[in-house]
């Protein structure tokens, strides 16, 4: 575990994310290609959805991501608040954006996969509500690193509430298990042997949730490499200002 907390030192950090960087791209644009070719132009139209149904490369990777990002920042939150490292909240605070537009990925892509399958853009059901109660949450989190001017009070006060907004990240994940109604369909079983989605979809659209994840991995390095440079920058405009 030793080991581990050596990359809370921001000097570590730097040093390894700029050499993992240049690959990390590289894999999240080749999986990230692959995937959505395969899918939007090698796979069949469905029998009931026609071509509708490739929007689904779009929509369940972003929205996986988007509530993957938000338990990814509840953790560097978490670690923040009890070990008080700096890194763990600016990698929080450099997903946040991420996830926003993960999440709004999510909801744009659901309201046109909708009102092809439901004959409406938006119904109130409880996934998707709590779908956009953790859009509101992403907002709030972002305005909250902004609104306060103290770096520290902010990472304190928006780990409070990356806790209160993973309610509603479980919840958009579990909503048919806690509520057996809705529209929405349940989850997506890939990986065991009685998978819901045929091989031929299930395949391109593993490699696209693969892609968005390597996606997200290569820009909250560059994000969090951003912050602590900004942060370095501050520090040496506040001596500047002292001396």
């Amino acid at each position: 575990m030793a080991s581990i907390w050596e990359y809370a030192n921001p000097r570590k950090f730097m040093a390894t994310s700029e050499a993992l960087l240049p690959w990390t791209v590289g894999l999240a644009a080749a999986t990230l290609g692959v995937g959505l070719v395969w899918g939007f132009f090698f796979t069949p139209d469905d029998f009931r959805q026609g071509s509708t149904v490739k929007i689904i490369y779009l929509h369940v990777p972003s929205a996986v991501m988007a509530i993957n990002v938000w338990i990814m920042m509840l953790i560097a939150s978490l670690i923040w608040l009890v070990r008080r490292h700096h890194v763990s909240a600016l990698a929080a605070k450099a997903a946040a954006g991420i996830g926003a537009v993960y999440t709004m990925i999510a909801l744009l892509t659901g309201a046109i996969w909708g009102q092809q399958m439901w004959g409406t853009w938006w119904e109130w059901d409880p996934r998707l509500t709590a779908f956009l109660v953790l859009f509101l949450f992403y907002l709030g989190y972002m305005a909250m690193w902004q609104a306060v001017e103290n770096p520290d009070a902010a990472a304190d006060l928006t780990t409070v509430l990356c806790l209160v907004g993973s309610v509603f990240a479980v919840i958009s994940r579990y909503a048919l298990d806690f509520w057996n109604q809705g529209l929405h369909q349940d989850r997506f079983q890939l990986l065991d042997g009685e998978s819901d989605v045929s091989p031929v979809f299930a395949v391109p659209l593993l490699i696209c949730i693969a892609g968005f994840a390597l996606v997200f991995v290569a820009l909250v390095l560059y994000r969090t490499r951003t912050e602590i440079r900004a942060r370095r920058l501050r520090a040496l405009l506040t001596q500047e200002r002292l001396a």
